[in-house]
């Protein structure tokens, strides 16, 4: 059964408070649509610890810069919202750009510690679209909880700390990420890669598979472990764009794996003209 599609503000708003006022509790997966397992996922995940689940499809354009890719960001509305009727999505927010920044719109949310460097250092205004668009659909539904995938791991602790900020009184949960069988991180812009770039892409995943099994055979200084991504990367042909070793939680860079310290390895490369990234939580 498809779900239910809300394409007003106040139709959403009202929908999301019928739920709270009939003592059900509601879980939001926020996504850009062209769904895969990965969206899935979290919805199923969603479903587990709430009584209803609603979702939104939304390609944000305030995400994006000037050069990007929002005009040809993969979209399937259609099968979109039978995957989320699969899902048990009982409710999809699908409005146009206009109905989330009307005219006159002028007010934005800038989360400014966790977002520096990284994505937000190569995709300038790109997390002050993603924090602006989730305090928005957050302020709409107000929901019990909403799931977020750890592949996008700079942008999950963007949202945690906007939540904690603003105390918004959302639980917010990661989830990890899901992968292709070979190892490849599924994401909406995998559909972009050719058969052959398709391949060359497994050395983002090769190079962080890499770089943990040094990790856990006593190797722990930031150089050697980045150094074994690069490797995976530069053997396959695709250019870096960033490989860090970060504090799990603030981001902040780190030169040593410290037992007892979350890490988190992240990596951003360009499979020819698409850029893909991942991450692994590393040693601990």
């Amino acid at each position: 059964m498809q779900p239910l599609v809300l394409r007003t503000v106040a139709e959403t708003a009202a929908w999301a408070e019928s739920i709270r006022r009939s003592g059900r509790r509601l879980a939001l997966v926020p996504t850009m649509g062209f769904l895969h397992e990965g969206h899935l996922s979290l919805m199923r995940e969603g479903l587990r610890r709430a009584d209803v689940v609603a979702s939104s499809i939304f390609v944000n354009p305030t995400q994006f810069g000037p050069t990007e890719d929002l005009s040809r960001y993969p979209r399937d509305m259609e099968g979109d919202l039978s995957k989320c009727g699969s899902a048990g999505v009982e409710a999809v927010f699908a409005p146009l750009p206009a109905e989330v920044y009307p005219p006159g719109y002028q007010t934005y949310v800038d989360v400014e510690q966790v977002s520096q460097g990284l994505c937000g250092a190569r995709r300038p205004g790109h997390f002050r679209g993603v924090a602006t668009v989730v305090t928005k659909l957050l302020c709409i539904f107000r929901p019990h909880l909403a799931l977020f995938g750890e592949k996008d791991y700079q942008q999950l602790q963007v949202i945690r700390a906007l939540e904690r900020d603003l105390n918004l009184g959302v639980e917010i949960v990661g989830m990890p990420t899901v992968r292709e069988p070979d190892g490849l991180a599924m994401s909406s812009r995998n559909a972009y890669l050719s058969k052959e770039d398709r391949q060359r892409a497994l050395a983002l995943s090769r190079g962080l598979s890499a770089a943990q099994s040094l990790c856990r055979n006593g190797t722990r200084e930031a150089p050697a472990l980045v150094g074994a991504v690069r490797r995976e990367l530069e053997a396959a042909g695709l250019r870096e764009d960033y490989v860090e070793l970060v504090d799990a939680s603030s981001l902040t860079p780190l030169s040593v794996v410290t037992p007892g310290q979350p890490a988190r390895l992240l990596v951003a490369a360009f499979v020819g003209t698409t850029r893909l990234i991942d991450n692994q939580p590393i040693g601990g």
